[in-house]
């Protein structure tokens, strides 16, 4: 679907929310919905089942919910203005719950 600067991030110890976060942007409202529907496609096909998926009536950051995947979908500027990446990389401090229950 020509998604664009996509990027995994490893949520293991961080949060208890998921295990992985993929981001990605598309470069127009209906790019975004589309990648958003080959995804939601994929998680069926695959055997996951239905994702919780939210944003799609105005495509400006669609989230899909997998469970133990986040895949945020952005069109770039709704991106660069909320910052995952940041908020989420590897210079977060662990989540204490989620190194107690491994632990």
């Amino acid at each position: 679907m020509k998604a664009e600067e996509t990027v995994e991030i490893d949520l293991a110890g961080k949060t208890s929310i998921a295990d992985a976060m993929i981001i990605t942007s598309g470069r127009s409202q209906r790019h975004v919905g589309s990648i958003a529907d080959k995804v939601i496609q994929e998680f069926k096909s695959r055997g996951f089942g239905n994702p919780r998926v939210e944003g799609m009536p105005a495509c400006d950051w669609v989230l899909i919910d997998g469970g133990d995947i986040l895949v945020h979908i952005f069109r770039p500027e709704v991106r660069h203005f909320y910052n995952l990446e940041k908020i989420w990389g590897a210079d977060r401090p662990k989540d204490q719950t989620a190194h107690r229950l491994a632990g």
